[in-house]
C-alpha cells in the first residue's frame, strides 16, 4: 500500500483566521458554574424531584428520602444549585422549600445549542 503526501507550497494560505468567541468571559464564566453545579448526578436528581413536585416545589424535608442522603448533605447540594441561579429557597417556618428557576434551565439549554 503506498501512502498520498500533498505537499502544499504556502501553508499560510491554507490557514483560517481564528474565529471569534462567541461566548464573553463573564457568559463563559456563569455558564460553567451552571453546567458544574448540574455535574452531580444527586443534584440532577435533586432538580428533577423539585421540578416533578407539586406545584414545581418540594420541600427540603422531602428531597432526603429519594436520594438516600442526610438533610445536611442534601442542604449542602441545594446550596450549590442556588448559588448557580438553578433553584430559588423559601423559607416557610423552620422548613425551606425549593422550586426550579425555569429560565436559568431555559439558558443552560440555550448555552448547549449555541456551540
Amino acid at each position: 500500500m503506498t501512502a498520498t503526501t500533498t505537499i502544499v507550497a504556502d501553508a499560510s494560505k491554507t490557514c483560517c483566521t481564528p474565529a471569534e468567541p462567541t461566548v464573553t468571559v463573564d457568559e463563559a464564566a456563569r455558564i460553567a458554574r451552571t453546567f458544574k453545579a448540574m455535574a452531580d448526578p444527586t443534584r440532577v436528581r435533586l432538580l428533577s424531584l423539585i421540578a416533578a413536585g407539586e406545584q414545581g416545589e418540594a420541600c427540603i424535608c422531602d428531597l432526603t428520602d429519594p436520594v438516600g442522603l442526610s438533610q445536611g448533605t442534601v442542604s449542602h447540594h441545594m446550596r450549590i444549585l442556588a448559588e448557580a441561579g438553578l433553584v430559588e429557597r423559601e423559607q416557610r417556618g423552620k422548613w425551606a422549600y425549593y422550586s426550579v428557576v425555569r429560565p436559568a434551565l431555559d439558558a443552560a439549554a440555550s448555552a448547549l445549542r449555541a456551540f
